[in-house]
């Protein structure tokens, strides 16, 4: 079993400010998780950006080999992971990925 001191900051969904005497008032915890999802964002469209370059090379050497720019099977593949991984608002999430990386070319 797990224990957390009460003054323990979590990440996550469930995450609480600390309290007791060395308690940060909200406005900090605020600039702090902003700050922290700033950083997140960067690292996120960073990813979307590489996974942009590497499906033109995909489709690239589709296209180079007589195939099809885009391989709907796969796409439905990548639909149910992400709707698996993060429900109904996750598919709406990989369409918008797979309308960026489409027809770059």
């Amino acid at each position: 079993m797990t224990t957390t001191s009460p003054h323990a900051t979590a990440v996550g969904p469930h995450a609480t400010a600390p309290s007791g005497p060395h308690a940060t008032s909200p406005e900090t915890v605020i600039t702090d998780a902003r700050e922290r999802i700033d950083v997140l964002d960067d690292r996120i469209i960073g990813l979307v950006q590489e996974r942009m370059a590497v499906s033109a090379v995909v489709q690239q050497s589709r296209i180079a080999s007589g195939g099809r720019r885009v391989n709907l099977s796969r796409e439905m593949e990548i639909l149910g992971r992400y709707r698996d991984a993060l429900g109904r608002p996750g598919t709406s999430l990989a369409m918008t990925l797979l309308e960026l990386c489409r027809g770059r070319i």
